[in-house]
């Protein structure tokens, strides 16, 4: 049980505290100084599948494989647990995000649920104002309760 919890806890840690790293990143660093590789994502280019916006991958996909790895490498199962909460998260981010969000792929056309409506709705909510400044809903998976609210009423 206690092996269990060395990898459980770290993971956990690392999954939840991720979604504080997404929307700092996204907040102040995508929407900051690294908005020119953002920026497509917010005006796209309907003839392009891939945007400059996907690198982004990158600043979590690396942290993650080197945790896991080294991790696995010192026999360090903090290491191993963050690295693989990290992974889920981007798991998550990816389909919540490229595919019920931005329908990139389309695998989940048919949910109803009010809570991925809701993150719909304040994902539009940010990708109205198309610019670097005066953006709003910058988690993923945290949304403001009254869209959620809203959603709820709907059904």
């Amino acid at each position: 049980m206690m092996t269990i919890l060395t990898y459980l806890i770290p993971f956990l840690l690392a999954f939840f505290g991720m979604e504080f790293m997404a929307w700092f990143t996204h907040k102040y660093i995508m929407h900051g100084f690294l908005w020119f590789l953002h920026e497509d994502h917010h005006q796209p280019d309907p003839n392009t599948f891939f945007e400059k916006n996907d690198a982004f991958f990158l600043v979590y996909a690396i942290p993650s494989w080197l945790c896991i790895m080294l991790g696995m490498m010192w026999g360090n199962t903090f290491s191993v647990g963050f690295g693989f909460g990290i992974l889920a998260y981007g798991v998550t981010y990816f389909l919540v995000h490229d595919v019920l969000i931005h329908r990139r792929f389309k695998w989940f056309d048919k949910v109803q649920s009010p809570y991925f409506k809701a993150l719909r709705k304040a994902h539009k909510v940010h990708h109205k104002n198309r610019f670097k400044e005066e953006g709003s809903c910058f988690g993923l998976l945290v949304v403001p309760r009254k869209f959620y609210q809203e959603q709820k009423k709907k059904r």
